[in-house]
């Protein structure tokens, strides 16, 4: 738990920053890229030569003796949900940040840019279970409680289920939500969730690693503690680093096998470099894909 003058402080630091960056850079891009998830109805008038004769509303039709259609109009508001895992495992960086706190800064730029276009933004912690919903809503303060509870969750769980908050999710949000899942991903058995969650919604998965936890330097007797089940040991980090630094690759690469098989966003961000520019390149990629560009 962080001091409330500190809080209060590096809360209103990520606001100003993100504010700068998206009236700079995120604004539009943000908008071309995460469109209205529907179309809502305007009006009914007569039918003109050239109109797609699909759209011919039959009662006003019979009820004026002549054809009249409907007319439609793409609906810009989104809602956005952020998904964040607040286990144990956020609160290690062994760079300059904690994985905690790039994911509170990553929730920020986006949060704020959905801020701009009018959105609702809301969010779901989880731990090995759900932890805490704030419902989405317009404005600047429910950005600012999610920020709040990203830095300084007091969950009580430790250790971390991704299925568990994909399942909660597509319960409590049944109409489509652009979902930002924020995670280390250090979990398993999730894989049939994420599947489904990302045919309800536009899922984008941001990955948050430190080189720590992939390359173990050799330097002899060393205490280890997995922060998730607190067990610790005395290793030989000469002897085990290689093998450290295998296991750490297989589980990347299952975890891209997992992205791939269910076809969602991916943003890797990494707790010992900048959060702006993998978040500016997934912006574009997407622009690109969707002929934007």
């Amino acid at each position: 738990m962080l001091d409330k003058d500190i809080l209060k402080k590096q809360i209103h630091q990520l606001e100003i920053k993100s504010n700068k960056l998206v009236n700079e850079i995120f604004a539009g891009q943000y908008q071309s890229v995460f469109k209205g998830q529907g179309i809502e109805f305007v009006e009914v008038r007569e039918y003109q030569v050239g109109d797609d004769f699909r759209s011919i509303d039959r009662n006003a039709t019979a009820r004026y003796g002549k054809p009249y259609i409907k007319l439609f109009s793409q609906e810009r508001e989104l809602t956005v949900i952020f998904l964040i895992d607040v286990s144990s495992s956020q609160n290690f960086g062994s760079a300059d940040k904690l994985k905690s706190e790039v994911a509170a800064e990553a929730t920020a730029l986006l949060a704020f840019s959905s801020l701009k276009n009018n959105d609702r933004a809301g969010m779901l912690s989880f731990t090995d279970k759900v932890e805490k919903i704030i419902t989405p809503k317009k404005g600047k303060n429910t950005i600012l409680r999610i920020i709040n509870e990203i830095l300084d969750s007091n969950s009580s769980g430790i250790k971390t289920s991704i299925s568990t908050a994909l399942k909660a999710i597509n319960e409590i949000w049944r109409r489509k939500a652009v979902v930002f899942l924020i995670s280390d991903f250090q979990d398993e058995n999730y894989e049939k969730d994420l599947i489904i969650t990302a045919k309800k919604h536009d899922l984008v998965c941001i990955k948050i690693e430190d080189n720590r936890e992939k390359d173990l330097p050799k330097v002899g007797l060393i205490e280890m503690q997995d922060p998730e089940t607190k067990e610790t040991m005395i290793v030989d980090s000469s002897s085990v680093a290689e093998l450290f630094k295998q296991k750490s690759k297989a589980l990347n690469e299952k975890t891209d096998r997992i992205f791939k098989n269910a076809k969602v966003g991916i943003i890797n961000l990494n707790t010992n470099e900048s959060y702006v520019k993998p978040l500016i390149r997934f912006f574009k990629e997407r622009e690109h894909r969707a002929g934007l560009r």
